[in-house]
Order: C-alpha cells, then sequence, then structure tokens
C-alpha cells in the first residue's frame, strides 16, 4: 500500500475541486502543511481570495497544519480588516497617505492598526462550509469547527466548536486521552508508518496507537 504524493496538485482521480492547498499557495505568508486539503463547489483556486484583508504592510501570517480538512466557503480574516474603535471617527485615513498618513509625528500605519497576530490552525483540523476564522485566532489538533461557525476565540485541542461566535461545544475525548494524543502526534510521523497504521489512526483505539507511536 502507498500513500497519496503531496505534492500532487488533485489527489482525487476526475475531480478538480479538490487540491492538496500547499500546491496552489503563492502569497509568502500563508503557509500549509502535507496534506492538506481545500475543497470548493466552484475553482478551489478561491482559496487565496478567501483570506481576507491579508496586507503585506502588517506581515501577519495564516498558519495551516497538516491533514486538515477545509471545506468550501471558509473564510479567513486576517488583521488588516481591524479598525480602531476608540478615536471619534473608525475611518481608516492613515491608508490613503496625501499627508493623512502623517498627520501626528511618529505616526505609522502598523502602529494605528495593532495586529492581534498569526492565525494558526493546528494539524488534523476539520473546518465546515462556510466558518469564518477572526484574526489572530488558534486553532488546536484535532479541533473540529462547524459549518458557518464564526470563530472568534482560540479552540482547543480536540474541541468541536460551533455558533456565531463559536463556543466549545464538547471535547472529543476526555483530558487525559487529549495529552496521550498530542504526545503521540501521529501527523509528525513518516508517511511510510502513517500508511502502515492507518486501521489504528481511523479507529478509537487510543491504547493500541500509543503502543505503535513508540
Amino acid at each position: 500500500m502507498t500513500a497519496p504524493n503531496p505534492a500532487e496538485l488533485y489527489p482525487l482521480a476526475n475531480y478538480n475541486k479538490l487540491v492538496f492547498l500547499k500546491n496552489i499557495i503563492s502569497n509568502p505568508n500563508i503557509m500549509v502543511g502535507d496534506y492538506t486539503y481545500y475543497d470548493d463547489f466552484t475553482d478551489p483556486h478561491n482559496f487565496e481570495k478567501n483570506v481576507l484583508y491579508h496586507f503585506d504592510f502588517i506581515g501577519d501570517k495564516l498558519i495551516i497544519g497538516k491533514f486538515c480538512a477545509i471545506a468550501s466557503g471558509v473564510k479567513f480574516m486576517m488583521n488588516g480588516g481591524n479598525h480602531e474603535t476608540s478615536p471619534i471617527s473608525t475611518y481608516p485615513f492613515g491608508i490613503f497617505g496625501h499627508g493623512w498618513d502623517k498627520v501626528n509625528e511618529g505616526f505609522t500605519l502598523t502602529e494605528k492598526y495593532k495586529s492581534k497576530g498569526d492565525t494558526i490552525i493546528g494539524n488534523d483540523v476539520w473546518i465546515g462550509h462556510d466558518a469564518l476564522i477572526m484574526p489572530g485566532v488558534k486553532i488546536g489538533n484535532g479541533a473540529i469547527i462547524a459549518t458557518r461557525a464564526v470563530v472568534t476565540k482560540n479552540v482547543p485541542d480536540y474541541a468541536i466548536a460551533g455558533g456565531n461566535p463559536a463556543i466549545a461545544i464538547r471535547t472529543r475525548f476526555t483530558d487525559a486521552d487529549i495529552a496521550r494524543l498530542l504526545d503521540i502526534a501521529w501527523w509528525d510521523w513518516p508517511v511510510e508508518k502513517i500508511t502502515e497504521h492507518l486501521h489504528l489512526i481511523n479507529s478509537a483505539d487510543i491504547d493500541a496507537l500509543e503502543k505503535v507511536s513508540r
């Protein structure tokens, strides 16, 4: 038994709506791990269009781990979509230059519009149709994001989150088992080992998976 090639653009025969995502990314501030796929109802090359307000001058990154499943319509709101709320006006005068960016001495765009940091998606994360991930959010390994969830806060490892704003509805495993799974970290195994033990990765038998991980 052999594994799919992570460098293959369309891993499913005769189906061009699903891609191994890293192979279509052109933006250096978007990083995607092996085998993570994006499935789009019309064209998977829409993915970067769904990474919104991702401006070079801010420098924030979207980092997505390995073996993630990202459904059609998922959007990532990046830090460029933030406006300050403390001034009288929320209008982003400074981005237009022509003197508006130098109203005050020492005024810079990056200081005016502060970043909430990188958006980080762990490994083996499933993000459902039309979910929206807000800037600076961190989604843990093994998490599930429900359809049309609006994720404004961090999601723990192996949690199921849904709603607007999204909340962690429950965890998929006990705290003790989650700690074991994070220690196993099967997604970091060589692909040959993953292939050999797919029957365990696709089971609920954590004990057996733990044994072969040693």
